[in-house]
């Protein structure tokens, strides 16, 4: 059975799932029915980072124009780029044996893409989650609903995976910005 998280509650995922190699993170929403004439097109990101917050390089920064991370660790499936049907809209899956070890955190985003040309939000958006499953037995461990807290935003903090001691952890995170994707990118050390 699933853990559901509330915002700003931590899990140590190594503990509890000790045999877990490869995890699954999915990320889902709906659009609410207003979208001014514009299709929306949502976009999962990751970023790799170190202990001051920073990608060391551009290869720390995995999105639909770069799927997989060097180590292997990490793997984009794919750009949804209209979020239609039911259950994950895209999916990053981490793979914790080959996370590197300067790798101190793997913060997951989701920005709307040319947002503020089309005039769109998050709060334009609904049911939007985070999980993560077990990819061997397919089981969800957790998941997070983050809520309808946004309104002008154009870009959000997820969840973040953080390295403690020898142990992986999830944050429940569900952070705002403006500025869509450039903002994220300034914010994890990475120029635009």
């Amino acid at each position: 059975m699933a853990i559901t998280l509330s915002k700003g509650q931590k899990i140590d995922l190594t503990k509890t799932n000790p045999a877990m190699v490869r995890g699954v993170i999915g990320l889902g929403w709906d659009t609410n029915k207003y979208s001014g004439g514009q299709e929306f097109d949502l976009d999962a990101s990751a970023f790799l980072v170190d202990a001051n917050n920073r990608c060391q390089n551009d290869h720390d920064f995995i999105f639909y124009n770069n799927l997989e991370h060097p180590s292997g660790a990490l793997l984009h499936t794919g750009d949804n780029r209209t979020g239609e049907g039911d259950g994950d809209d895209e999916q990053v899956i981490v793979d914790f044996s080959k996370i590197p070890a300067y790798v101190d955190r793997i913060g997951i985003t989701v920005t709307i893409h040319d947002a503020e040309s089309r005039s769109q939000n998050f709060g334009q958006v609904s049911n939007a989650f985070v999980r993560l499953t077990d990819e061997a037995t397919g089981e969800e461990l957790l998941r997070f609903d983050l809520g309808e807290d946004f309104s002008i935003e154009t870009a959000v903090v997820f969840c973040e995976l953080y390295r403690h001691g020898n142990e992986w952890k999830f944050n429940a995170i569900g952070s705002g910005f403006s500025g869509g994707l450039a903002a994220l990118c300034k914010n994890y050390g990475l120029e635009v």
